[in-house]
């Protein structure tokens, strides 16, 4: 029985999750990395603002905004050159689609590449709001460290898959850095957080 997941409402923020079928791999090399992501911005960037993302081998870690309706039906008015927006009843449908069309497109590329079959991502992905700001705070330090957790490095800055990246550099970014930081005050701060993240303790608040 497919599991209920809350609809994306426009203009509000999510944790989105998603895992390998069984006990299979999603990447299995750097290539594959760099093909989720350039999908991930065509697909994503449109709909949604990215605050932090990790990648593991075998799962899949978003915390994402919605963007706001206007901004939603700017983008549908240009990919379906249709100013009457005619069949676009449910913006939290179109951008869960969008998810949809990531994960299909990736899995595609995969199974050719790798000569398989089936499908590679659990379905439905999993999604859950965030709502208060020690959420978002904490939610941002969960996804940095989850190499850490699952025992791949010994900090976020050894694990080249996630935004910690970005955050740590000076250099243009689509991740919304600078609103990220600001929510924990300043950029020692949010090193300090992540440093001092019990991470055993937030596997039931993020992904149950």
């Amino acid at each position: 029985m497919t599991q209920h997941q809350p609809p994306l409402e426009p203009g509000l923020m999510y944790h989105i999750w998603t895992h390998a079928n069984g006990s299979e791999n999603l990447f299995r090399t750097e290539e594959n990395y760099k093909y989720f992501l350039d999908k991930y911005s065509y697909y994503i960037q449109p709909v949604a603002e990215t605050y932090a993302y990790c990648l593991m081998p075998n799962h899949v870690h978003l915390m994402v905004k919605m963007k706001e309706q206007d901004e939603m039906l700017d983008f549908i008015r240009l990919k379906k050159s249709n100013s009457t927006l005619q069949g676009i009843k449910d913006l939290t449908g179109f951008a869960s689609k969008q998810f949809s069309n990531l994960f299909n497109a990736y899995a595609k590329s995969y199974n050719k590449m790798y000569q398989r079959r089936g499908s590679l991502f659990e379905r439905p992905f999993k999604r859950k709001p965030i709502n208060t700001d020690s959420y978002f705070a904490t939610l941002i330090a969960y996804i940095h460290n989850n190499s850490v957790h699952h025992g791949f490095t010994e900090h976020p800055n050894e694990w080249p898959h996630s935004s910690w990246h970005a955050y740590m550099q000076d250099k243009p970014t689509n991740i919304k850095r600078d609103e990220g930081i600001e929510w924990f005050g300043n950029k020692n701060n949010f090193i300090n957080f992540h440093r001092e993240i019990r991470m055993e303790k937030l596997i039931s608040l993020f992904e149950e």
